[in-house]
């Protein structure tokens, strides 16, 4: 008979054979972006396709970068992630706390509305947004990204409004007999136990923005003002065919900052996650 030990060290072994199972289709595109990123032209098309090419080509990274002018789009796009970032936490967190701690006419009433834009698809307000920004001048500009950023989110309002509401009142109630006021418990009080929430905007609302398509090729006409997405849209839809070696070798240098955001916050991330599977829609 097996000891106990033993047990537990069969189960943590078919774990891990799990996880590597479901891991690896999940790695191997990019495996294969990196291994078409170091292969010469034509070396990309050779059948049956080569998993490790004969020969390293590392100037395709060098070459890639520089057919989507990375400098400045680099500095473009991460301008409009930063500020939709910050856009949406202010909104989120303000809009969470009104739902979650102050009680007022009509409080229900915006929470269900809130839950239910977030079933409206997101196309249908495409035309009407650009006819508005069109007529406030702000067409061919960054700006029609990042402003409606600043009004928050269904989803991120929905989510800091479930996590503060999972916070005891006390906290509340024990600042306020210390003199402080909302906005004081709000920003010394509570967001710092909003980490985690905080963490979690960040990381899904950098990746939207960062990998966020429709919104400059709808916006953005003048090269000088394009985002990577754009950029690297364009470099595939050449007219003269695409260099997928260099068209590789740019997507791995563009996809770093969201692997390096989500890295620096998976944590609190997590711990994001696990409150909206314990926090019910309770209004």
């Amino acid at each position: 008979m097996r000891s106990p030990a033993a047990k537990r060290n069969v189960r943590l072994v078919i774990r891990y054979l799990i996880l590597f199972a479901v891991a690896v289709p999940m790695i191997l595109p990019l495996l294969w972006m990196i291994s078409t990123a170091l292969k010469e032209d034509l070396a990309v098309f050779t059948i049956p396709p080569r998993w490790i090419p004969d020969s390293f080509k590392w100037s395709n990274f060098p070459e890639g970068l520089k057919a989507i002018r990375l400098g400045q789009r680099f500095l473009n796009t991460m301008f409009v992630a930063a500020l939709a970032c910050a856009g949406q936490i202010a909104a989120s967190i303000s809009v969470g706390y009104a739902l979650a701690r102050i009680r007022f006419p009509g409080r229900k009433l915006w929470f269900y509305l809130i839950i239910g834009s977030m079933m409206l698809p997101g196309m249908v307000t495409v035309i009407p947004v650009f006819r508005l920004f069109s007529r406030l001048g702000l067409y061919n500009t960054l700006w029609p990204l990042i402003i409606p950023n600043f009004f928050g989110g269904p989803f991120y309002q929905f989510l800091t409004r479930q996590f503060l509401a999972g916070i005891p009142q006390s906290y509340d109630d024990a600042a306020r007999i210390d003199g402080a006021n909302r906005f004081q418990i709000l920003t010394r009080v509570l967001l710092p136990l909003c980490k985690p929430v905080v963490a979690t905007i960040i990381i899904m609302q950098f990746q939207a923005s960062w990998n966020d398509y429709l919104g400059p090729a709808i916006y953005l006409i003048k090269e000088d003002i394009w985002t990577l997405s754009r950029a690297l849209g364009q470099f595939a839809s050449g007219n003269y065919g695409t260099r997928w070696n260099l068209y590789m070798a740019a997507n791995i240098f563009y996809i770093l900052p969201v692997l390096i955001i989500f890295f620096a916050f998976q944590n609190y991330f997590m711990q994001g996650l696990g409150s909206m599977t314990t926090t019910g829609v309770k209004a």
